[in-house]
């Protein structure tokens, strides 16, 4: 045995390329040729497989972190300490993410219905071994819609998209010309006045597709409403912690996602998600797990607190300050961007009234909560000072009706009105 190191292989004239995906772990067993990075520059991602086999004594990289040719990957300890690296495999990385393949297969004529094609190819996500099988196949990758986080393809995607058929002969700059409009700027920016260029971060570039894709396909509807929460917010600033005498600082979206937990299993509709509207299914989730969008200097994510139905009241709002802490220092796995019921966007903190929250694909609404404001109400035959919340409900239309949206918003007022904690068993 004898310790190794395994370094960025050759990767062309890139440098401080991003890691988007860390594919082992400490005291993992690798073979040679298995994939233990993934890097992304802004033409393509790739794998970096590893050169040797062997156990993971150190791994010396994170998601985020930029690296360049000869840095440090991880430590093994090897028994293959005559075995030399693979410069074909070296070289074929390096020419893997300095392009996109200039000629696409010509596809085999199917006759189908193909719904939701993706002709952003700047902005397609697929690991180097999916792209290989869609190619392998005869089909353009950059027209494959994808299901995971921010559009990525899987080759479930692609079985999937060839399963439906195909009668596509246009390359991608066909389709492109066909389905998409640009509209040319006359004059720079530049004539105008000073101006200064930045990089898109990111996060903000990757999600742009997703938004753009939940946008176009779901047919939005957002019922807005206010909620009278005067009682809620006085037993709110009135808790205590019997053992320490100190204030409990327990946050609004804490009763209101137990609010719309309670709403869900009430509208089962709601947590719900329908993926191809062409196969007739939809799927009714039997869990209760809550998206809440968290605004970070990277751009805005939406981690998922789970089983809120089982949690208090207390526990989760100090999980719903980790899990943000988490997501700004960007240390949450990306598994916890999966398997929503519904999201609750937030501007509460911020300001505002009202607004369209875009829903969160494959969930079919999203709950948008504004700040806190205080009006006078009619009630009793007297004007009263009472303290509203104000909502949005944005919702897919092709699955709830604005009836059913509607009374889903009455139940939401009720749970939180002045019988709160009866109606959320606090």
């Amino acid at each position: 045995m004898s310790k190794i190191e395994i370094k960025v292989p050759n990767i062309g004239d890139y440098k401080d390329v991003e890691i988007i995906e860390v594919l082992v772990k400490n005291g993992q067993d690798i073979s040679k040729g298995d994939p233990i990075i993934t890097l992304e520059s802004d033409k393509s991602s790739v794998e970096v497989p590893s050169d040797y086999s062997g156990k993971i004594t150190k791994l010396k990289v994170n998601v985020g972190d930029k690296v360049s040719e000869g840095d440090l990957i991880l430590e093994i300890d090897s028994k293959d300490t005559g075995i030399k690296k693979d410069k074909k495999l070296e070289n074929n990385l390096s020419e893997d993410i300095d392009k996109i393949p200039k000629e696409i297969q010509k596809p085999k004529k199917i006759i189908s219905n193909i719904q939701n094609i993706n002709t952003n190819s700047d902005l397609v996500l697929a690991s180097p071994k999916v792209r290989k099988f869609a190619r392998e196949l005869g089909t353009d990758i950059n027209i494959i819609p994808g299901t995971e986080r921010l559009g990525r393809v899987t080759e479930d995607d692609v079985k999937r998209f060839i399963s439906h058929g195909l009668n596509q002969n246009q390359t991608t700059k066909e389709v492109d010309k066909s389905k998409k409009t640009t509209v040319k700027i006359e004059y720079e920016h530049s004539e105008f006045g000073e101006i200064e260029e930045k990089d898109i971060p990111r996060i903000k570039r990757l999600a742009a597709l997703h938004l753009k894709n939940s946008y176009n396909t779901i047919p939005h509807v957002t019922h807005h409403d206010e909620i009278d929460i005067t009682e809620m917010e006085e037993f709110r600033n009135s808790l205590i912690d019997h053992y320490t005498g100190e204030k409990l600082k327990i946050t609004p979206l804490a009763f209101i996602m137990k609010a719309l937990v309670a709403a869900l299993k009430k509208f089962p509709s709601f947590n719900s998600s329908i993926e191809d509207m062409s196969d007739g299914k939809i799927y009714y989730k039997k869990y209760y797990h809550i998206g809440v969008a968290v605004d970070t200097p990277n751009g805005l994510m939406v981690p998922k607190i789970r089983e809120v139905d089982k949690k208090n009241i207390n526990y989760i709002s100090k999980e719903l300050r980790e899990v943000a802490q988490k997501c700004r220092d960007l240390k949450i796995d990306k598994k916890e961007f999966y398997g929503g019921s519904m999201t609750i966007s937030s501007l509460g903190g911020i300001g505002g009234s009202f607004f369209t929250p875009i829903i969160n694909y494959p969930e079919v609404a999203i709950l948008g909560v504004s700040k806190l404001n205080k009006k006078q109400i009619y009630i009793d035959n007297q004007f009263k000072v009472r303290t509203l919340l104000p909502i949005s409900l944005s919702y897919d239309h092709r699955i709830i009706d604005g009836a059913e949206a509607a009374r889903f918003c009455n139940e939401i007022r009720d749970n939180l009105g002045k019988n709160f904690a009866f109606k959320l068993a606090i």
